[in-house]
């Protein structure tokens, strides 16, 4: 028997512009792999007006949302309670509308770090633990992921960004979290990684997080920068992110782009919506024939 409509809750990707989001897509196939009864969309808010958004949201019954860009500053804001992780990166991607007595109370989260690092090391089997990793760049991106990342325990995580000052803030607002994990933070300036001089050491790890890949001119990493079996990661996917692995993959390094982070993330918030785990593998790989093929 099917469910009735009244029955299958509601969600949502809200972003400006998000007719691009593969949300809908993977969430749908998530909800027939697992046997799960709900609808979601894709939600085009305006720019100025993402809390009345909300509000049509939360009136229209619906039981959750991801956020996208330019939004997830302002989701982190507007929520009532925030997970660590939300807390951490100063954003959110998820939310939950949960029930307080008579209430609703909106909840954020932030799964783009649980995404990248369950990419890393259980798609691409390469572990976090002990290791130097290099994060280019110190915007959103990079912010949503440090904190997870440093949950690893790596040796230590380099931050490179243009603006040096940019890089120390977001090293300066984990400091305590990558003491408590046992991991060094730092911040430099991305002109020293991307010329040709030694650095302390060199990186297991590199993510980029920067925009460069979008703009056409790529990152060009020296060689000296990459230990032996290096991972290179672009937390972009698809065309953009090729320039920047395929000059890395002539360095000798292991490269992988986003798209299994883009699948992880979603896995994650649809986990902490359904309580239900989804298998990633099968779905990633259908992607993967997808956007290779562009």
């Amino acid at each position: 028997m099917s469910a009735s409509p009244a029955s299958v809750d509601r969600y949502a990707v809200i972003g400006h512009p998000v007719s691009h989001s593969r949300s809908p897509w993977i969430h749908t196939r998530f909800a027939d792999m697992t046997g799960q009864a709900l609808v979601y969309t894709a939600i085009d808010s305006p720019e100025d007006d993402f809390a009345g958004t909300l509000q049509r949201l939360q009136q229209d019954g619906f039981a959750g949302a991801n956020v996208t860009v330019p939004f997830k500053l302002e989701a982190f804001a507007l929520a009532h309670s925030r997970s660590t992780r939300a807390t951490l990166a100063g954003a959110a991607n998820t939310l939950i509308w949960q029930r307080d007595g008579d209430q609703l109370q909106l909840h954020a989260d932030n799964t783009d770090g649980i995404g990248l690092v369950r990419d890393i090391v259980h798609n691409a089997g390469v572990p976090l633990t002990g290791q130097h990793i290099l994060l280019l760049g110190a915007g959103g991106a990079s912010a949503g992921v440090l904190g997870v990342l440093l949950e690893e325990r790596p040796a230590s995580i380099t931050i490179a960004n243009r603006s040096v000052a940019k890089a120390e803030t977001l090293a300066a607002s984990h400091a305590d979290w990558a003491a408590q994990h046992g991991s060094t933070l730092q911040a430099i300036s991305l002109e020293q990684v991307l010329a040709d001089a030694a650095l302390p050491q060199a990186f297991d790890v590199v993510i980029n997080g920067t925009s460069s890949s979008l703009s056409g001119k790529p990152l060009l990493l020296p060689a000296l920068h990459l230990a032996p079996h290096a991972l290179v990661y672009d937390m972009m996917y698809g065309p953009a992110a090729r320039p920047f692995l395929q000059h890395a993959a002539s360095l000798g390094a292991q490269t992988r782009d986003g798209l299994g982070m883009l699948v992880e993330q979603a896995a994650e918030a649809f986990r902490l919506w359904r309580g239900v785990q989804p298998a990633t593998a099968p779905l990633l790989a259908s992607l993967r024939q997808e956007v290779d093929a562009a």
